[in-house]
């Protein structure tokens, strides 16, 4: 049975060059320069090493990076549409969620199980395209079976009359199923019920490091019985595609595929860094920050770790760590950790020409988002020049006065701003509306001028 397996990333990714990686971003990512120059040097990097003789890409490490900058300025969003562009698996996870082995909290090994789960739902997303097109044809097949009642015996005086008479019965059956003219028709299908019995095995320090499958070791217990249940011909064609591409799907090579490619293009972004930073001698929710340091630093450095699908080096996994750094700074983290980040790139706050870039240039615009929002109701939105400039000006300014939390100002502004139009939407007679600078200051410029209101709304 023929399986489609990708083993590699595609080649289109392997052609992007550090600028096309650059451009790519921009349509996303407004501004922040040198943090793009920086992961398109690594993501190109990631694909020359792919070219190396297999002992000379053993030998070349990942290139770590550091991304400081205050929230909102498009730290996480880099990572992420970086992590789009080269197909890769992406997982972003708070350092702060991780605590030292003893206390209580996340094991940090735990980072690199929950990449191999994503490595290998996308693997098989893949394999289940490849394969789709049979499993429908199978899917219909036995769904012709369930429409069409048993064939009468054909008579002793010609047999393949009888044959040719069925199979034309099948094939206008057929039409009719195509043309979604027996979709309110109920059939009878079997379906496996789910019954998990309800027990933990808790073994070692935490749930996560059990590395004994039960449902492996006790097939019968996790089989399911088998009923019958009447439905419609839509639902039973749905049930019968996903249980065709079940067993046209070969979960040990999709494990296989998903390791291998979480070792050699897994990309892990470490978000809050900062929160783990600063020395022992506090006491309480303190007292284990260095030691999560100490237990992350192997992981990064490179080790083995134990997951269900097997065995996992991380030696080639994409670390890319961010923080503000307001309290801590990067030196306070302990020095092991600091030279597995070689590269260090400061992004810059946003300010008002930033943000009008931010509400009109990418393809997910805030103002694309809201004008496509209420489109629905059949309401035409238009924002004038001077209105975007006008949000630009309040959201930096509040950004100012209250704390600066960069972008994700505009998504609080913008949903005060609209607010009476969104609420009025469905039952407003007028289907065109002009936001303009006059708008914009009648619905914010009470708040923005009230510091104490500013505090609480925006």
């Amino acid at each position: 049975m023929p399986i489609y397996l990708p083993e590699r990333l595609s080649d289109a990714n392997e052609s992007l060059t550090p600028r096309q990686i650059v451009a790519e971003l921009d349509k996303y990512v407004v501004g922040q320069h040198n943090a793009k120059r920086a992961v398109a040097i690594a993501l190109r990097n990631r694909m020359r090493r792919q070219k190396l003789s297999p002992e000379m890409a053993d030998e070349v490490a990942p290139k770590n990076i550091l991304m400081i900058g205050p929230t909102g300025v498009g730290k996480t969003e880099i990572a992420r549409r970086l992590a789009r562009l080269a197909q890769s698996p992406f997982l972003k996870v708070e350092a702060s969620k991780f605590t030292e082995v003893g206390y209580v909290g996340r094991d940090v090994e735990s980072m690199v199980r929950d990449l191999v789960e994503i490595a290998v739902d996308m693997v098989r997303a893949e394999q289940v395209e490849g394969v789709r097109v049979k499993a429908e044809r199978n899917a219909e097949e036995r769904l012709l079976d369930l429409l069409l009642p048993p064939s009468p015996p054909a008579s002793d005086a010609d047999p393949a009359a009888g044959g040719e008479h069925a199979q034309a019965t099948r094939e206008k059956i057929r039409e009719q199923l195509r043309e979604g003219r027996l979709d309110d028709r109920v059939v009878e299908i079997d379906v496996r019920e789910r019954a998990f019995p309800s027990f933990e095995i808790i073994a070692g320090s935490s749930v996560e490091e059990v590395g004994i499958n039960v449902k492996d070791m006790l097939p019968g217990l996790f089989q399911g019985r088998t009923k019958q249940r009447r439905v419609k011909v839509s639902e039973a064609r749905e049930h019968l595609l996903q249980e065709e591409q079940q067993k046209l799907v070969d979960m040990e090579s999709v494990a296989r595929v998903a390791v291998e490619r979480v070792e050699n293009a897994g990309i892990i972004f470490v978000d809050e860094i900062d929160k783990i930073a600063g020395r022992e001698g506090g006491h309480g929710p303190d007292v284990s920050r260095e030691g999560v340091q100490r237990d992350i630093l192997p992981i990064i450095e490179g080790t083995t770790v134990n997951t269900k699908y097997g065995m996992v080096r991380t030696d080639h996994i994409l670390f890319i760590a961010a923080g503000a750094f307001h309290v801590s700074k990067p030196a306070d983290l302990i020095p092991e950790l600091q030279g597995r980040f070689p590269i260090r790139v400061e992004l810059e706050p946003l300010g008002r020409d930033e943000f009008v870039r931010i509400l009109t240039e990418p393809k997910n615009a805030l103002v694309k988002q809201y004008t496509a929002l209420l489109e629905t109701e059949g309401i035409r939105l238009d924002f004038a020049p001077d209105a975007i400039l006008r949000i630009a000006d309040f959201a930096s300014l509040v950004n100012e006065r209250a704390e600066n939390i960069g972008a994700r100002r505009l998504h609080t502004v913008m949903e005060k701003l609209l607010d009476e139009v969104s609420f009025e939407a469905p039952d407003l007679k007028e289907k065109s509306i002009t936001i303009d600078a006059a708008y914009v200051d009648r619905m914010l410029a009470d708040i923005v001028k009230n510091e104490d209101l500013t505090r609480y709304i925006l």
